[in-house]
């Protein structure tokens, strides 16, 4: 079979940690099929996204609910058979307390919670290991922000109202789902939407899973003017240095804004390199003023 053809083994995991007595404290699970130590983690569902499986695999084999703060880089290696595999890494605090315990024993029979220097020793495969390393290198995480641009609400030149109570479409509901299912982990604390009805009701899936109520805030709005938006992006990136104060949010946005907002936030660069497409989402990963994750789901 021709190497562009052949099958790509997906799968997703974490770097699990915790608040310990001397600093950060992370998970490792012990496989009994292969007698090694490694990191949480495993394949994809059909049809499931890279984030949701990681923080499944997470439950399943640790018994720890788990909170997405950044995508840590992904590990890609040849399995026995000749297919290759790619595994996405993403950090993630741990729960106070497990919710259930690890659900099969055959696959995961042990949990350990260790310093990173004693996990980079007890871990088998070298990049577990430095995945660790680089988690131990990191500043705190303060705040998490994910960015999305709400979902596909037919054509413009087709509504013959007032654009901004056009509504999400099929398949913008379907894109709207989907968010609700992905963002839904990172617990966010606040749900905030530009002013279209449409943006609002990207968000109303998450509202529903959270209980959280979403408020309406204009400075992630497009101006009436396009060429007014980097000015307005300026503004938005303003209004996203209040919010992380709270922790972690979730904004959705428009098409015209998100751009050169990152780029913003970026220092610059070229915002072609931030467009995103309707139902897409950015995740923020924040210490303090600095950005130290921009990851696109």
């Amino acid at each position: 079979m021709p190497a562009e053809a052949a099958e790509v083994v997906r799968a997703a995991g974490a770097v699990l940690w915790r608040p310990g007595s001397e600093g950060i404290e992370i998970c490792a699970v012990h496989r009994p099929s292969y007698d090694d130590w490694s990191l949480p983690k495993g394949k994809l569902a059909p049809e499931e996204d890279a984030l949701v499986a990681a923080v499944r695999e997470v439950l399943e084999e640790t018994g720890f609910p788990a909170v997405p703060q950044m995508r840590l880089p992904e590990a890609a290696y040849d399995l026995p058979d000749g297919r290759a595999k790619t595994v996405d890494f993403w950090l993630m605090r741990a729960g106070e307390a497990p919710t259930a315990d690890i659900m099969d024993p055959a696959e995961v029979d042990r949990i350990a919670w260790l310093d990173p220097a004693t996990a980079a020793t007890r871990l088998s495969y070298p990049h577990d290991r430095d995945l660790v390393q680089l988690v131990a290198e990191l500043p705190p995480v303060t705040a998490v922000t994910a960015l999305v641009r709400h979902g596909h609400a037919g054509e413009r030149k087709a509504w013959a109202g007032n654009d901004a109570l056009r509504p999400i479409d099929p398949a913008g509901q379907v894109e709207a789902d989907r968010l609700g299912v992905l963002l839904a982990p990172l617990q966010p604390r606040h749900l905030y939407a530009a002013t279209p009805l449409r943006c609002k009701q990207t968000l109303e899936p998450l509202a529903e899973a959270t209980a959280l109520p979403i408020v309406i805030d204009s400075a992630f709005a497009e101006p009436a003017d396009p060429d007014d938006a980097p000015a307005k992006a300026k503004v938005a990136a303003v209004r996203l240095a209040e919010l992380r104060a709270d922790g972690v949010a979730v904004v959705c946005s428009q098409g015209k804004i998100i751009p050169p907002l990152l780029a913003l936030l970026q220092d610059g660069e070229d915002p072609k390199e931030y467009k995103t497409p309707k139902g897409g989402a950015w995740l923020l990963t924040w210490s303090e003023e600095r950005l130290i994750g921009l990851t696109r789901l």
